[in-house]
C-alpha cells in the first residue's frame, strides 16, 4: 500500500470528471493549498463553510474535494476578520488543500446529474442539454503476445475505450512483427545485427483527442519494446454527447403528486415545491440538479411529464405553467448525492492507495423548513 500525492489524486478524479467538461469561466480546480504532499484522507463535500473545515481538521483530511466553488469570484483582498478571509485562514494554517468540482461533475457520465437520475429511478437517462462532443482519435498499438493483456488493461485504465455506455472496447488483430535491432538498440526481442520475426498482436482503441497524450503515455509505460510502434488516426465520427441534466422513464406511471411524494422520499428533503395538476400522469421524468430555471424550454422539448430542479424562480414556474409543463423543485441541496458518489468513485479505483474518501456529516443545507 503505498500514500498518493494530491496530484495523484487529482489526476484519478480527472479521468472521470475532466476540467474540459465544464461551463466557461466556471472556477473549478485547486482554490486553497497545495497537491504537492501526501494526503492519507480526503473529505467528501458539497459546500465548503467553516463547519465543514472544522469537520476536516477533526479527521486529519488533506484535501477537501467539494462540488460548490468557495471562491467564486476571484477575491480582490483576503481579510481574515470577514468569513471568507477567515476560512481562508484557517485551511492555510490547517494545511488543508480545496479543490472543486462544479459543472464538469454535473456533466460527467456517472456524476450529479446521473446520481439524480439514479435515485429517482429514471430507466434509459439520455442528456437533457448537450454541451460537449469529443473529438476522437484511434490508437493502434503493435505488442508482443506475451504483453497483449497488460496492454489492453494499462488502455483501458486511462480512459481508452469509452464508447457510449460502455468501457474496455478494443479490437485486436494478430500478425506478424519483423525489425532489425541496430547496434545501438537494446531490444527485447532479438539480437543486434539480425533480423527478427515474432508474432505480434494490433489492438485498437478509441480515444477522446483531448485524452490522447495520457493514454499514450500508459501504453508506452506498460509496453516492453523500447520502441513502441503505434498509430494515432483522427475519426470523423464523433462520441456521443455530454450534458448537463438527464431525461429518463419511470418504470411505472405515477400522479405528479405521488411522484413528488416519490422525490421527496428519494431526494431526502423535508418538502418540495410542486407546479401543476395533482392528478397529472407522469412517466418520462427531466432532472437537472442546481438551478436549472434557464432549462424549462429544453425540459418541455425533451417531452417530460415533470422537470425536476432547483431554485425555481417565481416567474419561471408561471412560465412553466403556461407552457403546460409540470415541475418539482426540491431545492439545490440535493445536489448532496454526489457525496456519497465521489466516495464511492474513488474508493474504487486504487486499491493500492492508503487513503481514505470520507463523507462529510455536515449539513451545508441554510434552509429550515417549517
Amino acid at each position: 500500500m503505498k500514500i498518493p500525492n494530491g496530484h495523484q489524486i487529482i489526476e484519478e478524479f480527472e479521468k472521470w470528471s475532466p476540467k474540459y467538461l465544464a461551463m466557461e469561466n466556471d472556477p473549478i480546480g485547486l482554490h486553497v493549498g497545495t497537491l504537492n504532499k501526501k494526503i492519507e484522507r480526503v473529505l467528501v463535500t458539497l459546500d465548503v463553510n467553516e463547519e465543514v473545515v472544522d469537520e476536516a481538521i477533526a479527521k486529519g483530511a488533506g484535501l477537501i474535494i467539494a462540488h460548490h466553488p468557495p471562491i467564486f469570484r476571484p477575491l480582490k483582498n483576503l481579510q481574515t476578520d470577514l468569513p471568507q478571509g477567515r476560512l481562508v485562514e484557517k485551511l492555510i494554517k490547517s494545511d488543508i488543500a480545496v479543490y472543486a468540482a462544479h459543472t464538469n461533475l454535473d456533466v460527467a457520465v456517472g456524476g450529479v446529474n446521473d446520481l439524480l437520475a439514479e435515485a429517482l429511478g429514471l430507466q434509459n437517462t439520455k442528456v437533457l442539454v448537450p454541451t460537449y462532443e469529443a473529438e476522437l482519435v484511434k490508437i493502434a498499438v503493435f505488442v508482443p503476445e506475451s504483453h497483449e493483456e497488460v496492454v489492453r488493461e494499462a488502455l483501458a485504465k486511462a480512459g481508452a475505450g469509452a464508447i457510449g455506455d460502455y468501457e474496455s472496447c478494443s479490437y485486436t488483430l494478430s500478425g506478424t512483427g519483423r525489425f532489425r535491432p541496430t547496434k545501438d538498440a537494446d531490444p527485447y526481442i532479438g539480437e543486434t545485427g539480425k533480423m527478427e520475426v515474432t508474432a505480434e498482436s494490433k489492438i485498437e482503441v478509441v480515444v477522446r483527442k483531448n485524452e490522447k497524450d495520457r493514454v499514450i503515455k500508459a501504453m508506452i509505460s506498460a509496453h516492453p519494446y523500447e520502441e513502441v510502434a503505434y498509430d494515432v488516426l483522427a475519426l470523423e465520427n464523433k462520441e456521443t454527447a455530454m450534458g448537463l441534466g438527464r431525461v429518463g422513464t419511470l418504470e411505472t406511471p405515477m400522479t405528479l403528486d405521488e411522484f413528488a411524494q416519490w422525490a421527496k422520499q428519494q431526494l431526502d428533503v423535508p418538502s418540495l415545491r410542486v407546479v401543476g395538476a395533482a392528478d397529472a400522469v407522469v412517466k418520462k421524468v427531466a432532472v437537472l440538479g442546481g438551478d436549472g430555471n434557464k432549462y424549462i424550454q429544453q425540459a418541455k422539448r425533451s417531452g417530460a411529464d415533470v422537470y425536476v430542479t432547483g431554485d425555481l424562480y417565481f416567474h419561471v414556474a408561471q412560465d412553466a405553467q403556461d407552457i403546460g409543463l409540470n415541475v418539482i423543485d426540491p431545492g439545490h441541496h440535493v445536489e448532496k448525492v454526489m457525496i456519497k458518489g465521489v466516495v464511492d468513485h474513488m474508493s474504487k479505483q486504487q486499491p493500492t492507495w492508503q487513503c481514505e474518501f470520507l463523507p462529510s456529516e455536515t449539513n451545508t443545507e441554510p434552509f429550515r423548513f417549517m
